[in-house]
């Protein structure tokens, strides 16, 4: 079932003189059409419009893909679907722009393309329950059924094109070369999600392998000449 959530970002995106969503584009489905840009909205995975984009991509569209970051969620629970609001609370879950890796360890097949943006709009919403525990066989009388979600706020819209766009989530004094343990530290994030950032930057084309200190792998970013220091790099 469509969010509401889901409606207002097309709508937001289809802004113009004649705003079109909804399109049906041969065997697809188009969220929305602003001027000559098909826009694709997904909340879920990017795995699973993987290869809708490619082959819209490969038919020569203009195509933005939009996936929305919850920076901040509002749970609001109601006695009943559609009741009185008994309570408000703030989620202690915060999405970052961090984020766009775990989705694009999924897409590095797609992104980056020149017909190809990625656009990740950090939202705040706000999320309304309701007692249930929907198609779950095993379930809880605490349990809690999502009714719908709702755009609060957009905080920031930040896009993506090319390899490069991706140095802008990092920290800019990386050493050279790298590791992931220099990534997990920089950023003050775990070694596994710093992994999965390499993973990332290496299929997109944005870094490359060029050794090993003891069991970690080093890489170097592409595209941008660096100024190698002289001294060994110690294993993480």
């Amino acid at each position: 079932m469509e969010t509401s959530l889901h409606r207002q970002l097309k709508s937001l995106y289809a802004a113009g003189d004649e705003p079109r969503t909804e399109v049906v584009l041969g065997e697809y489905r188009i969220d929305a059409i602003n001027d000559d840009t098909l826009v694709e909205i997904q909340h879920g995975s990017l795995a699973a419009i993987r290869d809708k984009i490619n082959a819209l991509l490969a038919r020569k569209h203009r195509v933005l893909v939009v996936k929305p970051i919850v920076a901040s969620k509002t749970i609001i629970k109601q006695d009943a679907r559609g009741g009185r609001i008994i309570s408000r609370r703030l989620s202690p879950k915060r999405g970052t722009m961090l984020d766009l890796f775990h989705e694009l360890v999924y897409f590095t097949q797609v992104f980056p393309h020149p017909l190809l943006t990625l656009e990740t709009p950090l939202v705040e919403i706000e999320e309304l329950r309701y007692p249930g525990h929907g198609r779950r066989r095993r379930w809880r009388k605490d349990d809690q059924v999502v009714e719908d979600q709702l755009l609060a706020g957009v905080l920031q819209t930040p896009q993506y094109e090319t390899r490069d766009d991706l140095w802008r989530l990092l920290p800019a004094k990386l050493p050279q070369p790298f590791h992931t343990g220099d990534i997990a530290a920089s950023l003050g994030v775990a070694r596994w999600i710093a992994q999965r950032i390499a993973y990332c930057l290496v299929k997109c084309g944005a870094t490359r392998e060029v050794g090993k200190a003891g069991n970690a792998r080093l890489y170097e970013r592409v595209g941008k000449p660096v100024k190698r220091k002289q001294t060994a790099r110690k294993p993480a």
